[in-house]
């Protein structure tokens, strides 16, 4: 296997949510990563949801928040919050919305490979 060198500034796709933002994605050793720009106001219900065609979320994420924050609402009524320098890890079965004036921007490692991927 050869060594893989990706940027997101050039990333292999490019996955727009409605409204509110937008996932780059590259591949590597066979695996999608995103840097997801969540913008205040995002919500998955409405921004992803439409996309996805779920209730709620059904991929798991694992990854880490470069800036802003995140607010996750699980399906059993749990929630939880992400802000700039927490790792994560987030099973499937969420909502989420991005509650404050600033961008949440995180790099995802998680099973992302169809996320908010148009058909």
């Amino acid at each position: 296997m050869a060594t893989e060198v990706k940027n997101f500034d050039s990333p292999d796709e490019t996955r727009q949510f409605a409204g509110n933002g937008q996932a780059k994605v590259v591949q590597l050793a066979g695996h999608a990563i995103a840097e997801g720009t969540f913008e205040p106001g995002w919500k998955w219900s409405e921004n992803v949801k439409p996309i996805a065609g779920t209730d709620s979320c059904q991929v798991a994420h694992v990854g880490y928040v470069l800036s802003g924050s995140m607010r996750i609402f699980m399906d059993d009524g749990t929630e939880a919050e992400v802000n700039a320098g927490d790792v994560f890890a987030i099973p499937p079965g969420h909502d989420a919305e991005v509650p404050g004036p600033e961008a949440c921007v995180m790099v995802d490692f998680g099973e992302i490979g169809n996320y908010a991927k148009r058909n």
